[in-house]
């Protein structure tokens, strides 16, 4: 909170500056922009590498499909293919061949978006080794690449991977601070400088201009300084918790640990949501990804002995 601010709409809050200055050079990448969410640093990102009546290539399961709120079409006009990735991972070997030929009946290809963790695919991580790969089909067919970055820092965790090299491969990083790193507002965007000063009209028209926001800023500072290595601490307590569930009766299976997200189906006779509401009336807060799954997510606020709690009421739930 005494952090010095400014009016961030005319680029004057030094604290902003300094932020998007961070990330922008960790991730060797030219300029940042700070968002109130990830749902608008991509949704930008996207409207800043398409046009109107193009497409979008993502997995089936991909955040900026199912969780943006339609925000493709309503933002940018575009339309979607989706592909259907092993636990949303998508390979040059899926993207090649949805990729459209310059035909008038058909939208033109124009982006490619990945998801780093994947979130409906259990956290699961792409390398930097998997992403080459697809930047380098980008290139040859003159596509866009944009990575939603909501837990960019649990796959460097998990994966060693340097942040710094992530640069030379996407147009633009969508950098999420208030999930593991646990700022508590925001988003950047980063990307090249003409790119980022076309984002800085389209997050205005949007209303994400925000004032004296180096306060949040800060936090993301923070946030970055403090509690990245940290992050390792809720993969363990994840790998943790999904071999307890592994043994449990009321349990039909569970999706492989990399990072901080579990997720799991119950068994065949019983309704996710149903459990939810059981595990929140005995202290434990999750939620229900589909009918059939449940969803844990470690975060810093999640202590080891909260862990140890939680193995406890789980191994002894009678359903």
């Amino acid at each position: 909170m005494s952090a010095p601010v400014g009016d961030d709409v005319f680029g004057e809050d030094e604290t902003v500056n300094a932020l998007e200055e961070k990330l922008a050079a960790r991730f060797n990448m030219e300029a940042g922009l700070f968002c109130p969410s990830g749902t608008m640093s991509n949704q930008i990102a996207i409207k800043c590498f398409t046009q109107p009546m193009d497409e979008v290539i993502c997995d089936q399961t991909a955040h900026v499909y199912r969780y943006e709120g339609g925000g493709i079409a309503y933002n940018s006009m575009a339309s979607v293919r989706l592909l259907n990735g092993r636990r949303g991972i998508l390979t040059p070997e899926l993207i090649e061949p949805e990729i459209n030929a310059e035909n008038i009946h058909y939208p033109h290809s124009s982006l490619v978006v990945l998801e780093n963790t994947v979130n409906k695919g259990g956290g699961k991580c792409y390398t930097l080794k998997d992403i080459a790969p697809v930047h380098h089909l980008c290139a040859i067919k003159d596509l866009k690449l944009h990575l939603d970055g909501a837990r960019i820092f649990n796959a460097l965790v998990a994966t060693g991977d340097k942040a710094h090299d992530y640069g030379q491969y996407f147009d633009g990083i969508s950098v999420c601070l208030s999930k593991g790193l646990g700022a508590p507002v925001g988003s950047v965007l980063l990307a090249s400088e003409e790119t980022i000063k076309k984002a800085r009209r389209i997050r205005k028209v949007l209303g994400g201009g925000m004032r004296q926001a180096g306060f949040l800023a800060a936090a993301g500072i923070y946030a970055l300084d403090h509690h990245v290595s940290r992050l390792a601490e809720d993969h363990r307590h994840a790998a943790i918790l999904a071999d307890t569930l592994k043994g449990l009766s009321f349990v039909e299976s569970v999706m492989p640990v990399e990072t901080n997200i579990v997720l799991f189906d119950v068994r065949a006779d019983l309704n996710a949501e149903n459990v939810t509401k059981l595990l929140a009336q005995k202290g434990i807060l999750c939620n229900s990804t589909s009918p059939k799954t449940i969803r844990f997510v470690m975060h810093l606020d999640v202590s080891p002995a909260m862990v140890d709690q939680a193995i406890q009421i789980l191994s002894t739930l009678t359903l």
